[in-house]
């Protein structure tokens, strides 16, 4: 982020120009931006010539790139992420857009998952893309925990909760596991877990491991650290990631090649691989965080951005996240403030539900 920044500073006022011009039109259209075209919108009036001169200059910077020899210039993956960080002008909410999000929070229903999952539709909707919700951890304190074998590379991790809750989390345990470790694994938990949520317990079980490593076998410990790591239930109704919209991203006669990368994408997240990555890409701070392309190793084969927003409890917590997937030619200065807007509002939701 600094380094666009510096490279932005040194650059003149014409080259600032031609360079947020060109990242403008294609965000606009998806077509490459000819140096004719920019003759009849820049503020001074210059030749053809000098803009394409300009744009070579740019694209020798990598901020440009020319698909085809005859063709303009597009942004590439850094000058997107130069124009995102130097030169976006976010908007604000539309009366509309801000219309369509209110009333999806309408209803009276308990379940926050099933009130989620709308919120996700609305919002792939409003922004023609796919949405991301990350619903929130359970976090009352934990009653018990017990492990079950379900073969040699499958077990289930029940957790009971103290307001009467349970959940049944399958994960792949470490190999070697025995009837003997698993209990021994429970029972070295079930001695910690009073009083103290999921997230609490994650916290101070490396020390505890530390201190009392005596007590417990190396495969036990090996054990309680896959155990806990799960976050999901696939297919239940505790699992937290919920993806809608995915149909906007095959939409608009895309490539074959484009097509086939956000088939993988979507998979992936079908399977609900590495969940955890959604609510990490978020903790660095508040407010929104936009990944372009392959700096989210998530979205590294897809060729699609990611604008999401964590949200928070009452405590100022985070405990989930709200986004949209597109192209990375989306348009930012829109999705910003309609996934800020809507993480504010499920903050201010899941707050509001847990002092009932």
């Amino acid at each position: 982020m600094n380094e666009g920044r510096r490279m932005l500073s040194e650059m003149n006022d014409r080259s600032r120009e031609v360079f947020r011009r060109v990242v403008e039109g294609y965000l606009a259209s998806g077509d490459p931006v000819g140096s004719r075209t920019l003759t009849r919108h820049m503020s001074e009036k210059v030749s053809a010539a000098t803009i394409r001169n300009v744009m070579q200059d740019l694209e020798y910077l990598g901020l440009l790139d020319s698909p085809h020899v005859s063709a303009g210039r597009i942004p590439t993956q850094l000058g997107l992420r130069m124009f995102v960080d130097g030169l976006l002008e976010v908007g604000q909410v539309s009366e509309k857009d801000r219309e369509r999000i209110d009333a999806t929070f309408g209803g009276n229903e308990h379940d926050v998952v099933s009130l989620l999952d709308r919120v996700g539709a609305t919002l792939s909707a409003v922004t023609q893309g796919a949405s991301l919700v990350l619903a929130p951890k359970h976090e009352a304190a934990i009653r018990h925990i017990e492990f079950v074998s379900l073969g040699t590379d499958r077990a289930l991790v029940v957790l009971v909760f103290a307001d009467g809750h349970v959940e049944n989390r399958v994960f792949r345990p470490p190999s070697g596991q025995t009837a003997s470790s698993m209990r021994e694994a429970a029972n070295f938990l079930n001695a910690l877990v009073e009083g103290r949520t999921l997230g609490d317990l994650r916290q101070t079980i490396g020390q505890e491991i530390t201190r009392r490593r005596q007590e417990i076998d190396a495969l036990a410990h090996d054990l309680v650290q896959s155990g806990l790591a799960v976050w999901e239930n696939p297919g239940e109704q505790s699992e937290r990631l919920i993806v809608r919209g995915q149909s906007h991203l095959l939409e608009g006669g895309a490539e074959a090649a484009d097509f086939e990368r956000i088939r993988t994408l979507f998979d992936d997240l079908e399977r609900k691989r590495d969940i955890a990555e959604y609510l990490e890409l978020t903790e660095a701070g508040e407010g929104v965080r936009i990944f372009i392309g392959s700096e989210n190793k998530l979205f590294s084969l897809s060729g699609s951005s990611l604008v999401v927003s964590p949200y928070m409890n009452a405590d100022r917590k985070i405990i989930g996240a709200i986004g949209v997937i597109g192209p990375t030619r989306l348009n930012y200065g829109r999705i910003v403030p309609i996934v800020d807007y809507t993480a504010q509002l499920v903050g201010r939701l899941v707050s509001d539900r847990g002092k009932g």
